[in-house]
């Protein structure tokens, strides 16, 4: 009895580890991130020609009109595109959120104040709680903005290194947390009233007193953190971590420190620097703290995108940083004058010439993607299929989280995707008694789980760079078959999460109704 059930679990781990080595291997003969952002971009101008001249029968929400593919390929379209290749490239923005948060860190970093703030913390955290930690870390980090890809995704591969573990274990677990729990998140932040704002536009198209609160899936969202947080902590230590444990790390890669006791020096140092990361944060919170701050937004809210606290999230990463490197460095010996501090600039960008030229084509490719609309007319076909099948409640609910998943895969940004399928979601739903909030619930599942599959999300492939640094054979197939683990567990979780929380009654948040009544 026992052999075949240790049998059993033998062969559904050999199939598992065939299914991701099959990704990995046919992943990673996909070219360069950067070769294939230019040959996306050259498909898009291929494909925006060829049915630039096709009808379609589909309406843009955005504008109220027929919806056009808009050939990239005509002499002013191509001007368009030389005229604007600066621009768009300079303007890229995860690309400048990512060196200003590089230059702050990494002055940190090379003084010794991180390695030693994590043998601090690590000397009190159990080892068995390492991995909840970093992907509960990574899911509040979505509070300030991008700030988790730039800081908390690059601190899990050093925190579970210095552990004595994998570190790209500890990058996936925290990639897990931030891109694919984008939406388990018991904080408010700006994308709650951002996306109440599309389903409110969406839902009066058919209703047009229809409100929708801005934290109508505030306990929804809080709540699922504990699923999220769960189901990576068994992908982490059950499927990751033992598949990883063949994969040598680069010889250049430094032993795991030891995380016994520092000197006297080092800790006198961390003692000040951290004081003075306090000192910094008790002198913004009491600047946050009246009303009428200049960091609020003009109605008073924190966390709204049009807030400046929202806006200067990286540039308070770099400050938080660098003024705690700085003292720590200088009173550790490692700063002897500002030459040392520049060099430690210098080198935390060494790794970064990659992302930089990625980042070029990138921008290109999805200011034509845009300007096309290729990703809008299959966004709107995907929402007129799963209109066309009229499923039932529960299973309508899942098909769209489904779809969501699929199309985050063509559009990265949540709210740009929300505002091309919602228009047509939304009332579908209402019109079976389903409510705008519901819908925006499942519509958030959707668009955080399949983040971490997606060559074309933005910051995945600066998550590559993280990996290479670790192993240099990292490729996007590596990463896609290292996070497939996290994509279907955390969708069957979270969709299962979805449906009991549903059943049960518990609200999705304030204000937030389950069902619809259409009036009259």
């Amino acid at each position: 009895m026992q052999l075949d059930k240790a049998e059993n679990n033998n062969n559904k781990s050999g199939f598992m580890n065939r299914f991701l080595n099959s990704i990995e291997v046919v992943g990673n003969k996909i070219p360069d991130p950067t070769v294939l952002f230019f040959w996306a971009l050259i498909l898009v101008w291929v494909l925006s020609a060829l049915l630039a001249n096709v009808s379609f029968d589909l309406i843009n929400p955005r504008t109220g009109e027929a919806l056009v593919v808009q050939n990239q390929l005509t002499g002013d379209a191509l001007a368009s595109f030389m005229a604007n290749m600066v621009p768009v490239f300079t303007s890229f923005a995860p690309l400048g959120i990512v060196l200003v948060a590089v230059l702050g860190v990494g002055v940190a970093d090379s003084s010794g104040f991180i390695t030693t703030g994590l043998k601090k913390m690590l000397a009190f955290t159990p080892a068995k709680l390492l991995t909840p930690m970093v992907i509960l870390v990574a899911i509040v980090s979505h509070t300030a903005a991008d700030a988790g890809y730039v800081l908390v995704i690059p601190l899990g591969g050093i925190i579970f290194h210095a552990a004595g573990r994998h570190p790209l274990a500890g990058i996936a677990a925290a990639f897990a947390g931030v891109s694919g729990g984008f939406s388990a998140n018991f904080i408010p932040s700006g994308i709650d009233p951002l996306l109440a704002g599309f389903t409110q536009t969406s839902a009066q198209v058919l209703d047009a007193a229809y409100i929708v609160n801005p934290l109508a899936n505030i306990f929804f969202t809080g709540l699922s953190s504990i699923p999220i947080v769960l189901a990576g902590w068994w992908v982490t230590e059950k499927l990751i971590e033992p598949r990883l444990a063949s994969v040598k790390l680069n010889d250049d890669v430094e032993e795991a420190q030891d995380l016994g006791a520092f000197s006297e020096v080092e800790a006198k140092a961390f003692r000040w620097a951290g004081w003075a990361m306090i000192l910094g944060c008790a002198l913004l919170a009491l600047a946050i703290y009246p009303v009428d701050s200049p960091l609020r937004s003009p109605d008073g809210e924190i966390t709204a995108f049009n807030a400046p606290l929202m806006k200067m999230i990286v540039p308070l990463i770099f400050v938080l940083f660098i003024i705690p490197g700085l003292i720590y460095g200088k009173m550790a010996g490692v700063f002897k004058d500002s030459n040392d501090v520049v060099k430690a600039m210098g080198k935390s960008m060494e790794t970064m010439g990659a992302y930089i030229v990625m980042a070029f084509f990138c921008a290109q490719f999805l200011a034509a993607f845009g300007n096309s609309n290729i990703g809008t007319m299959l966004a709107l076909y995907g929402a007129e299929g799963l209109k066309a099948m009229n499923l039932p409640g529960e299973a309508t609910i899942v098909g769209m989280i489904l779809l969501t998943a699929f199309v985050n895969l063509l559009v990265g940004s949540a709210s740009a995707k929300w505002a091309l399928i919602g228009p047509i979601l939304v009332p579908m739903l209402m019109v079976v008694g389903i409510s705008p909030e519901l819908s925006q619930a499942a519509y958030r599942v959707g668009d955080s789980v399949s983040n971490i599959i997606s060559p074309l999300m933005v910051y995945f492939p600066l998550v590559v760079v993280y990996c290479q640094r670790y192993v240099k054979s990292t490729g996007i197939g590596s990463l896609a078959s290292m996070m497939m683990p996290y994509t279907i567990v955390m969708m069957v979780v979270w969709t299962i999460f979805l449906l009991v929380y549903w059943s049960i009654g518990i609200p999705l948040g304030i204000q937030a109704p389950y069902e619809y009544q259409m009036p009259g």
